[in-house]
C-alpha cells in the first residue's frame, strides 16, 4: 500500500495504473539460441520423462556435442512449457529412521564433474564414505556403482537417494539386494541429504575441485578419489564425531 501511495504522488493516478498494466502484460523474453537446438532440448525432455536441466545438458553434450548452461536450457524450456514443481501435497514417503549404529542409513548422491560423474555413498553414523566415478548418469551406471558400494558396506538397513533418473529402473530393481529399505528423499527437504551434501562439498574442496573433467581423464579422477578416500576414512577427524576418525568409530573398517 505504501508503494502504491508513493507512486501516486510521483506519477499520478493514470500513469501509475498504465505502468502496472504494462508490467503485467510483457511477453516472455526469448533466447537467442537457434531453432534446431531448441527442438533438440524439447525432444530430450520428452524422451527422458521430463528430466531436469542438468540431465538435458548431459544428453545434449553426449548426443550432439552441444554445450549449453543449465540456465539457458531452462530459458529455452520456459518458452514452450509452463514449468511446475513435481511436488504433490499429501504424497506419502517412507519414514526416515534415526541412525544409531553402523549401516543403519547410507545416503547416496551424484556430483557433476564435466563429462564425469561421482557417485557418492556415506554412512550417516560413522561418516565412512565410498565414491565411484563413472562416465554416465543412467540407471545402469547407478546400479553398477551400487554393486561396488555393496561390496564395501554390505547389506544396510536403509539406502536413501534423491529422485534422479540414475536411481530408477535398474537401480531400483537391484537395491533390495543391498538394503532392506530404499527411501527417496522429499523434495525441498535438503536437510534429509545433509550428510551426503556435506561430503560432496569436501570431495570438491579437498580432492577433485571445481574442474570439468574429460572422459579421457577417468583413470586420473579415479586415482585421485582412491587416495582421498584412504585419507578420509583413516586419518581425517570429524567435528560431528567429536574429532574422531570414521574407521576408529566404526565396527567394520573399510
Amino acid at each position: 500500500m505504501y508503494r502504491w501511495l508513493k507512486n501516486f504522488s510521483y506519477l499520478g493516478y493514470k500513469r501509475t495504473i498504465q505502468h502496472y498494466q504494462t508490467c503485467k502484460k510483457h511477453k516472455r523474453k526469448r533466447t537467442k539460441r537457434d531453432a534446431i537446438t531448441k527442438r533438440r532440448v524439447y525432444a530430450i525432455r520428452e524422451k527422458y520423462h521430463h528430466c531436469c536441466g542438468e540431465k538435458i545438458k548431459y544428453y545434449l553434450k553426449r548426443d550432439y556435442n552441444i554445450d549449453l548452461s543449465v540456465k539457458t536450457i531452462y530459458l529455452i524450456l520456459n518458452e514452450k512449457y509452463k514449468l511446475r514443481s513435481k511436488y504433490k501435497k499429501g504424497r506419502s514417503y517412507v519414514k526416515l529412521i534415526k541412525s544409531e549404529k553402523d549401516r543403519d542409513i547410507v545416503q547416496v548422491d551424484t556430483v557433476h564433474f564435466g563429462d564425469l560423474f561421482a557417485y557418492t555413498y556415506i554412512d550417516t553414523h560413522t561418516r565412512q564414505a565410498h565414491v565411484e566415478v563413472e562416465e554416465g548418469i543412467e540407471a545402469v551406471d547407478g546400479k553398477r556403482t551400487l554393486e561396488k558400494a555393496g561390496e564395501v558396506f554390505g547389506k544396510v538397513q536403509m539406502i536413501q537417494t534423491d529422485g534422479g533418473p540414475e536411481f530408477k529402473k535398474e537401480f531400483k530393481r537391484a537395491v533390495g539386494k543391498y538394503a532392506r529399505v530404499h527411501r527417496v528423499s522429499r523434495l525441498y527437504k535438503k536437510n534429509e541429504q545433509a550428510f551426503i551434501e556435506s561430503f560432496n562439498r569436501s570431495l570438491r574442496k579437498e580432492c577433485l575441485g571445481w574442474k570439468k573433467y574429460k572422459r579421457k581423464e577417468l583413470s586420473q579422477a579415479r586415482e585421485l578419489v582412491k587416495e582421498f578416500l584412504r585419507f578420509y576414512n583413516n586419518e581425517r577427524p570429524h567435528l560431528g564425531l567429536n574429532m574422531r576418525i570414521p574407521n576408529d568409530v566404526a565396527v567394520c573398517r573399510i
